[in-house]
This record gives C-alpha cells, structure tokens and sequence, in this order.
C-alpha cells in the first residue's frame, strides 16, 4: 500500500506524517474513502512543550473544505521533554478518492503562557492504482 509523507519543524518541534488508504474501513459504494495517518511529533528544542490544541483542515476531491478544531490529538494532550517523541494513528473519511489534510497544533512552551503553533505540512490523501484494481 502506497503512502504518502510529509515533515515540518517549527520552534523545535518536528511533525512527521504517514498516510495511507484502508480499503478494509472504505466503501466506494456509499461513496466513502477512508485514509489512516499515523503521526509523529518530536521535541527537537530545549524546552518541554506541550499540545493542547489541533486543528485541521481537510479538503476533498470535490474542494470542499471542512475544519476540524479540538482539544489534543486522540484524546490526550502530551507534555515532550526535549528529545521526547508522541506518536498516534487516527483517520479520515472522504467522500472522494483522493484529498488532502494540513494543519497545525497549538504548543504550550510549559512553565510560561506562550503559546506557538507546530505546523502539519500538507499531505495527500489518495488511492494508489493498484489499490483500484
């Protein structure tokens, strides 16, 4: 299964993602085409950090944009120590075979209030060819 990658680092944090088509949750009939993405997010500086908030913005074959704002990433809101890495896999529905997600994560710089946000470098979502056949 083909998957598509993409990196950004921002005030020390480095965002590492790995997406892929899962035929096995998708129903092309409905239409519906769902996409697993597995993200890394690495504390590259010298201070500990901490996510608090996401925010995504997916976009699917057709253009239409939808946002996505929450607490956290699967529920939790991870503190980093330098040199510390927080890897999860969540998912995403589209009514098209191909889109695509970008987005960025608000950081807490812990022991202050300054708050900065991690960029997600965008990334397709798409069905490989041999995925269709």
């Amino acid at each position: 299964m083909k998957t598509t990658t993409s990196q950004a680092i921002s005030r020390g944090v480095q965002v590492n993602v790995a997406a892929r088509y899962s035929p096995e949750h998708s129903d092309p009939d409905r239409p519906l085409w769902f996409f697993i993405y597995t993200i890394t997010i690495s504390n590259k500086g010298s201070r500990s950090v901490q996510l608090i908030n996401r925010h995504w913005e997916i976009t699917d074959g057709n253009g239409k944009v939808e946002h996505v704002r929450g607490p956290g990433v699967v529920g939790k809101q991870p503190v980093l120590a330098p040199g510390e890495s927080f890897e999860y896999t969540s998912g995403c529905p589209l009514p098209t075979k191909f889109g695509f997600m970008k987005g960025e994560y608000e950081m807490l710089l812990t022991g202050t209030d300054e708050l900065f946000e991690a960029e997600v470098a965008g990334f397709p979502l798409r069905v490989s060819e041999e995925a269709l056949n």
